[in-house]
């Protein structure tokens, strides 16, 4: 929150109402399944898991996994194209 405040040369309690804001609409939104989209960030949609049986990591015995909705992300061009440089960056920096 600090970058973003003094980016934008706001109070970090400003800036925290405006991004806390900013997740509850799209959680509301989501909620209501329906998407969100940040231009050149990435989509947020929610999609269902069908039902299918499952195995307990344990005992390796079947159990059955309920349907359910889940929130799935998709990042936007410009930031797959910012992480792939900032991650390039970084292998030079730091080979393994």
């Amino acid at each position: 929150m600090i970058l973003v405040a003094d980016k934008l040369g706001m109070t970090q309690s400003a800036v925290t109402r405006i991004i806390e804001g900013s997740f509850e609409a799209i959680t509301k939104s989501l909620a209501e399944g329906r998407r969100w989209e940040l231009r050149d960030f990435g989509v947020f949609e929610v999609k269902n898991r069908a039902s299918r049986i499952g195995r307990n990591p344990r005992t390796g015995e079947p159990v059955p996994v309920s349907e359910r909705r889940v929130v799935t992300f998709h990042p936007g061009k410009r930031m797959k194209e910012m992480v792939a440089v900032e991650d390039s960056v970084e292998t030079k920096e730091n080979p393994a």
